[in-house]
């Protein structure tokens, strides 16, 4: 089989029967283009998916740590052993020639998250903005910091997604899993005001699905409420690195420092693995550890 095919059905296995989102699939695709690029210009011979040996694979991945960040090497990694994986499970191959293939070791990097004063200035800041546009960025910014959405899952919410009489919304996140986050009466608010004083002027009466239109009707992107939630922090004052993801990490943080359970916060973020929301247990361990030096007298 030639490594072109295996990763075209590779690709399509991911996609259509994993249900990955289009994102991980187009990172997948990235990484094992690259490996193909390699196998041609290193190893031709392993353009036929049979003749490619553990040594290629470790040779491959050497040449990677010349030239990535460890953290995009282990993503090589994790797509090569998903392609070897299918390949052996579909009988493509007799063996997986990645069976030994370990990940590069990953140190443990914190989130950024904002304190809940610089959350207040955030969500102050659309108010300086009279008009549609100031109501939907409001109710964006009070949605996903209520929410803990994926920029992504805020960004294709429907009307129908949201509840505003039981306060709730409905999204698919990875794997097009379904869950039902709160949204909290002051985002309730936001949205309703959305809704009633800004929404019909961006939908113009053509009865759009999406929640969030920009003014051109059309639902807002990732990559323009990216824009809009930095050009906020700058008017606010705040000044460390922030993205839509802050929100989310902020949300979740915010929660476990005041007592959330951990299970909790792990179904509303959608994680699969409890393992992952930990990470937020160090961030609010670490913010308990600041106000005990500062306000203990022995500390």
């Amino acid at each position: 089989m030639h490594l072109d095919s295996a990763i075209d059905v590779y690709l399509d296995h991911v996609k259509l029967e994993r249900g990955l989102s289009r994102n991980t699939v187009e990172a997948y695709a990235r990484d094992l283009r690259d490996f193909r690029q390699w196998v041609e210009r290193e190893a031709p011979d392993g353009l036929d998916v049979t003749r490619l040996e553990p040594r290629h694979l470790f040779a491959y991945v050497v040449a990677l740590a010349s030239r990535l960040a460890v953290r995009s090497q282990a993503r090589h990694v994790v797509a090569l052993r998903g392609l070897f994986r299918h390949l052996r499970a579909e009988r493509h191959l007799t063996r997986n020639p990645t069976e030994d293939l370990e990940l590069p070791k990953l140190g443990r990097k914190l989130p950024s998250v904002l304190s809940l004063d610089e959350v207040e200035r955030l969500l102050e800041a659309p108010r300086a903005t009279e008009g549609p546009r100031g109501l939907r960025d409001l109710a964006m910014m009070q949605t996903l910091y209520a929410t803990g959405l994926r920029v992504s899952e805020l960004c294709k919410l429907r009307l129908a997604d949201v509840n505003l009489e039981r306060e709730f919304v409905s999204t698919l996140g990875k794997g097009k899993k379904q869950r039902l986050v709160p949204l909290g009466e002051r985002a309730v608010a936001r949205v309703r005001e959305y809704l009633t004083g800004a929404r019909p002027a961006f939908d113009r009466g053509r009865n759009h699905p999406a929640l969030f239109l920009t003014h051109h009707g059309r639902p807002m992107s990732r990559q323009g409420f990216w824009k809009l939630l930095r050009g906020y922090a700058i008017a606010a004052g705040i000044h460390k690195h922030l993205s839509p993801h802050t929100l989310r990490h902020s949300f979740a943080t915010h929660l476990l420092e005041r007592g959330a359970d951990l299970r909790a916060v792990q179904a509303m973020l959608g994680h699969a693995d409890v393992a992952t929301t930990q990470i937020y247990t160090h961030l609010s361990n670490r913010r308990v550890q600041e106000v005990y030096r500062r306000h203990h007298p022995r500390a």
